[in-house]
């Protein structure tokens, strides 16, 4: 059983239904899971280390960007021991714009470079997750599952 940390930004909530469908399955295969929110529930990135995996879920902000509740922390990680946990990166994305999940890819390529271990795909769902993505969301999360053990 590991213990995980999902922080999340969402504004429109398709990224907070990605969170709780991944967090379902990891649940019922026994892991402990705290979820957060980059808005109400800030995380200190020295205490990254204290979990088994962490994943961060966020949506992409107009052409590509971070939401602004996501800079500071990406920024801070910089400073973080991130050696330990198992990281995972997923977001809702919008295909309208040139830029498809850009938020996803700069963390992801962030904590790529910083050495982390990483859950190998980046998550995107194009808005709403649909049935399919549902699939995605749980397969991404047997992934982790399988990096865990």
């Amino acid at each position: 059983m590991a213990d995980i940390l999902m922080i999340y930004a969402s504004t429109t909530g398709n990224t907070e239904m990605m969170t709780q469908i991944i967090a379902d399955y990891l649940e019922a295969h026994y892991h402990t899971v705290e979820i957060r929110t980059f808005d109400f529930d800030p995380v200190d990135v020295e205490d990254l280390s204290q979990y088994d995996a962490v994943l961060i879920g966020t949506h992409t902000w107009d052409n590509g960007s971070l939401p602004y509740e996501v800079e500071d922390f990406d920024e801070e990680l910089d400073d973080a021991d991130i050696s330990g946990p198992v990281y995972g990166v997923f977001g809702s994305a919008d295909s309208f714009y040139e830029t498809y999940g850009g938020a996803v890819d700069t963390i992801w390529l962030h904590l790529e470079e910083l050495g982390a271990t990483l859950v190998p795909q980046r998550l995107k769902v194009d808005l709403t997750p649909d049935d399919e993505d549902v699939e995605r969301c749980r397969t991404f999360a047997a992934e982790l599952c399988q990096m865990l053990e």
